[in-house]
């Protein structure tokens, strides 16, 4: 099994730990410290020796950030976690507070006075994150000043702290990846040269992936190895890892395109870029205080910001990557359709969160095809379904209920395709409440499944198209209404989105999630969530114009008995009904017995 259920969260420590490093701080002559969730490589998931604001606070979510001043302290959560944190994190230590709406650096000006020494990681910390909260602070306390640390105070008190990860690298075959590395690197270089840049470092470990065509197991769920990268303009570009992660075959493969150091020699191999002159490009987004530092250290190297040129061509996928995603999201599709089916017919009784996660695990296992899960089941029933991203452990796990609702996010990694999907089922007889909310949800996801959308259009631009029914009812999520999603990466990729932040243009092959939802705290939780692909510009009959568009690429059905078709046109239904008829050809096939068989055509059966 991939998951593990034991409890992550743990708050007796969580005072004596915080005395502790008020006490380093002290030393240090420091008015306060910064603890994000990320660690040295901007990861979302982290191996568990990177986990500090959890060992710190006791949060477990996958964004946030903890400021500790000598007198109070605040820990910054996205609309995902404003729940969770309540539940996880000291509420007398803490003041938890909500991002956007609260910034980080105006909390710091308003919480001192007068000359203030505010300590970081630099390398934990964006260029980008580091700049935007000393505005914000300069702007109310010139006085304050914000100090890169040598060595982390948070490191010196964690005294159990697991080892780093050493996992071996793999290479990722060309017949999935669909372009070899050797032609990624030259395109990228092409690009380098005409911007008359020397080299581009590289630091986000999904675009090292991605144009090494490797991939590892360092980071939970993500097949990542942590590493740095170097791409020059005119020679090898230089990969920076642990040798002992690098087999003998992939060193032979992988050594006609890169040139391999040891991550030991980092420091050194920064140095030499400056032995003669160049312009250097980082991105200040996902590269850190610490490299932006060294470099500026080289009086030879002109260092440029830019946005790391892996970012987007790693995002529109290719014509092999693009076929994988269909046939791993066939393939998954049956094994979430078999957990349903099985849900059903064992009418929710005796069944808990655990028991269902481990079971829709061992679907996707029997596919033979699985390498790991693309991120922690989120299996919440009931009141815990209104978790956003509820993580069920041996204490939280609750038993289900009659005549109420189960929400089931969860996804797979496999060769061919990153997967992320999420049904909302009645366990029982749904409440008139209930479905109403339901089908608010579904007009909002199938309006962003039939958009049409002219080029240039941005996830901004849509996300009020999936928000429209609930707003008209008075009501709303806090979460955005999609991401996007990589190939046998991350199951979180940008730049494209759909929410209120996303700011970069659709293009043909990327895909996008497609997750309006809605929560009612204490009681349940509400999300229909699908992978969509973003199709070439086409025009529609009788248009002018051609179009971008969406083709959905998860293959399941959703819960009839919450759908109340009087709040649905004529336009909606029809939908409905295409995708449960695509859904049962494509998945019936592949089922395995006449029951699951005969539950998916009940299941896609035509309103």
């Amino acid at each position: 099994m991939y998951q593990s259920y034991s409890k992550q969260s743990e708050t007796s420590a969580t005072p004596d730990r915080v005395k502790k490093l008020r006490t380093q701080l002290r030393g240090l002559a420091l008015d306060g410290f910064i603890v994000p969730h990320s660690d040295e490589f901007q990861n979302e998931y982290l191996p568990a020796c990177n986990k500090r604001l959890l060992w710190l606070t006791g949060f477990a979510g996958s964004a946030g950030m903890a400021i500790i001043l000598a007198n109070k302290a605040a820990i910054f959560i996205d609309g995902r976690y404003t729940i969770q944190v309540s539940n996880e994190v000291d509420m007398d230590l803490f003041e938890p507070l909500q991002v956007p709406q609260n910034q980080p650096g105006k909390w710091i000006a308003q919480n001192i006075k007068g000359k203030t020494r505010i300590g970081y990681d630099p390398r934990l910390m964006t260029l980008k994150t580091i700049e935007n909260m000393s505005d914000l602070v300069s702007g109310k306390n010139p006085d304050c000043l914000f100090i890169p640390l040598d060595s982390n105070p948070l490191d010196l008190i964690w005294e159990d702290r697991p080892a780093q990860p050493q996992t071996p690298v793999s290479m990722h075959p060309v017949k999935y990846a669909g372009q070899k590395a050797s032609t990624k690197i030259a395109l990228l270089q092409k690009q380098l040269v005409a911007e008359k840049l020397n080299a581009c470092l590289l630091t986000d470990q999904a675009s090292i992936a991605w144009l090494f065509n490797i991939r590892g197991k360092d980071v939970p769920h993500t097949p990542l190895a942590l590493s740095y990268a170097i791409l020059h303009a005119r020679k090898k570009p230089e990969l920076m890892i642990d040798p002992q992660k690098i087999g003998k075959v992939v060193k032979e493969k992988l050594g006609k395109d890169v040139r391999i150091s040891p991550m030991s020699k980092l420091a050194q191999r920064l140095e030499a870029l400056g032995t003669r002159k160049g312009r250097i490009a980082i991105d200040p987004a996902k590269t850190s205080c610490w490299f932006n530092d060294r470099l500026k250290e080289q009086s030879e190297l002109e260092v440029v910001h830019r946005a790391d040129p892996c970012t987007l061509p790693k995002a529109i996928k290719n014509n092999t990557e693009i076929e994988g995603a269909r046939a791993a999201h066939i393939r998954d599709g049956v094994a979430v359709s078999r957990f349903l089916c099985w849900l059903d017919t064992k009418a929710a009784k005796d069944i808990d969160e655990i028991t269902a996660a481990r079971k829709l695990e061992t679907f996707r296992m029997q596919t033979g095809q699985l390498r790991d899960l693309s991120f922690e089941t989120i299996s919440g029933s009931g009141a815990n379904g209104a978790i956003v991203h509820y993580r069920v452990d041996e204490q939280s796990n609750k038993t289900f209920t009659q005549n109420s609702l189960f929400l089931v996010d969860s996804g797979g990694q496999y060769l061919d395709g990153t997967t992320d999907i999420t049904r909302t089922v009645a366990i029982g007889k749904a409440s008139r409440e209930m479905r109403r909310h339901f089908t608010l949800v579904l007009k909002g996801h199938i309006a962003i499944a039939t958009s049409r959308f002219p080029k240039g259009t941005r996830g901004v631009d849509l996300d009020g198209l999936a928000r429209m029914a609930l707003w008209k009812a008075g009501l709303d999520y806090d979460h955005g209404t999609g991401h996007g999603v990589g190939a046998f990466l991350g199951v979180h990729e940008g730049p494209q989105g759909i929410s209120k932040a996303a700011m970069t243009p659709f293009a043909p092959g990327m895909i996008v999630s497609n997750e309006p939802g809605f929560y009612k705290t204490g009681s349940y939780g509400i999300r229909i969530e699908n992978l969509v692909l973003v199709t070439p510009e086409q025009k529609p009959t009788g248009g002018e114009r051609a179009m971008l568009g969406f083709e959905t690429l998860t293959m399941v059905p959703l819960d009839s008995s919450l759908i109340d078709t009087d709040l649905l046109d004529r336009f909606e239904i029809s939908w409905l009904n295409d995708y449960h008829r695509q859904v049962h050809r494509l998945i019936s096939p592949h089922l395995e017995t006449d029951k699951e068989r005969k539950w998916l055509k009940r299941s896609t059966k035509a309103l």
